[in-house]
């Protein structure tokens, strides 16, 4: 794959108006984000402006993803329970994850499934915040679903080495881009200005010790994908399990018994969430 190649990949990956519309409302929410005084009111009045967003993040916060069903009446309600950094998070999946579905059928209820292993991972760690490892794994596979929108006959070509090659996506996408998702999670993140916490987990799912300064994220990420596979939830792009890395198991603290009891926990949530939010 050459160097010119790859650079006009980037470029049609992160060509602003065929993107899945990303608001404006976001480009002004990371701009006072960056201010040492910045509010909750503020942020929240900023969302308010655009009605449809702000109908869409109340929607979301009051899933039964985030253990508050229909509890939490306003945007800035759900800045203080949940943090800048989730509420952006939301921001982000709702406005591209619209499309996710026309991109690769199934590739949303993964995302959400992973979310939510990611949460009770992070719960049964000790981990602070486990909100933010949630939005994490919600975006993990942002940059498929962007790079099926914005290089659909990459994809297809994609999806065919899948079919008949007997290897990954993520293998499959190397072969045909000459990168994978993780590479294409990392120039959104640039794009997009995410924090590091929630860029690292995006970017080094597949590989945490590359992580540089949250490598306890994206082993989070990689294990809540691995579980989220065996119960079969959603369609990440093939039906192969991820391997998951031993150290990352021992970055998170996590022994045999733990994993067995993890896997049991996670997948009663998962399939209870679900059922709800298609009920």
């Amino acid at each position: 794959m050459s160097t010119d190649l790859v650079t006009e990949y980037k470029g049609r990956i992160l060509e602003v108006k065929g993107l899945p519309a990303m608001p404006t409302t976001l480009q002004e929410v990371n701009r006072i984000m960056e201010s040492p005084d910045a509010s909750t009111e503020q942020i929240a009045k900023v969302i308010c402006l655009d009605q449809a967003l702000a109908a869409k993040v109340l929607r979301m916060v009051n899933s039964p993803i985030y253990g508050f069903p229909g509890r939490i009446s306003s945007v800035q309600h759900a800045l203080m329970l949940l943090g800048f950094n989730v509420i952006r998070g939301i921001i982000i999946s709702t406005s591209v994850f619209d499309a996710m579905n026309t991109a690769m059928s199934g590739l949303w209820d993964h995302s959400l499934g992973c979310s939510l292993a990611c949460s009770e991972i992070a719960k049964a760690t000790g981990r602070k915040n486990p909100e933010e490892y949630g939005v994490a794994g919600l975006l993990h596979d942002i940059g498929k679903a962007v790079f099926c929108l914005q290089i659909p006959e990459a994809k297809a070509e994609v999806d065919t080495l899948v079919a008949t090659g007997d290897i990954s996506f993520f293998e499959a996408e190397s072969k045909v881009l000459g990168f994978s998702h993780d590479r294409v999670n990392r120039w959104l993140c640039e794009h997009w200005n995410l924090p590091l916490v929630i860029r690292e987990g995006m970017v080094h799912h597949h590989d945490p010790l590359r992580a540089e300064f949250h490598p306890e994220v994206a082993a989070v990420v990689q294990l809540g994908d691995f579980l989220t596979r065996i119960y079969d939830c959603g369609f990440g792009g093939d039906r192969g399990v991820n391997t998951v890395d031993p150290r990352s198991l021992k970055i998170l603290g996590i022994n045999q018994k733990m994993l067995e009891d993890l896997a049991d926990s996670v997948g009663e949530e998962i399939f209870n969430v679900l059922a709800q939010l298609k009920g």
